[in-house]
């Protein structure tokens, strides 16, 4: 595995943290830190994990030292959980909210209401 090799693996994560998740910054490590609440804590130790890895292939001497299979590992933890992320899920959760939130304020006002009609007689 070379330095091409990590660097693709690198921007593809980065690029699946932006697609999938609508983080901004100029590389995986700083995505990474973006997004740290929003990724469960094995993702996010990859995804720190291989934004190390790229990070150290840019130096010939460090590049010896990494290790190929924990990179590989890191990469495919990463892709398997933002690929099955989907844009849908995410409009469908406000949208629920929304409407959840609309609808206890209508049954708040209307028993409200008919506190208010009882309390006065005309109920």
């Amino acid at each position: 595995m070379g330095v091409v090799s990590i660097q693709q693996m690198a921007d593809r994560v980065s690029s699946l943290l932006t697609e999938r998740m609508q983080v901004k910054g100029r590389d995986l490590g700083e995505k990474v830190k973006r997004a740290a609440r929003r990724l469960p804590r094995r993702v996010r130790v990859a995804a720190e994990g291989l934004a190390l890895a790229a990070e150290q292939s840019q130096h010939p001497k460090l590049l010896l030292q990494i290790n190929e299979e924990t990179v590989a590992e890191n990469y495919d933890i990463c892709v398997k959980h933002l690929s099955t992320l989907n844009k849908g899920h995410k409009m469908r959760g406000v949208l629920l909210g929304l409407s959840t939130s609309i609808l206890f304020s209508l049954v708040a006002v209307v028993a409200l209401v008919l506190c208010v009609l009882i309390w006065r007689g005309f109920l």
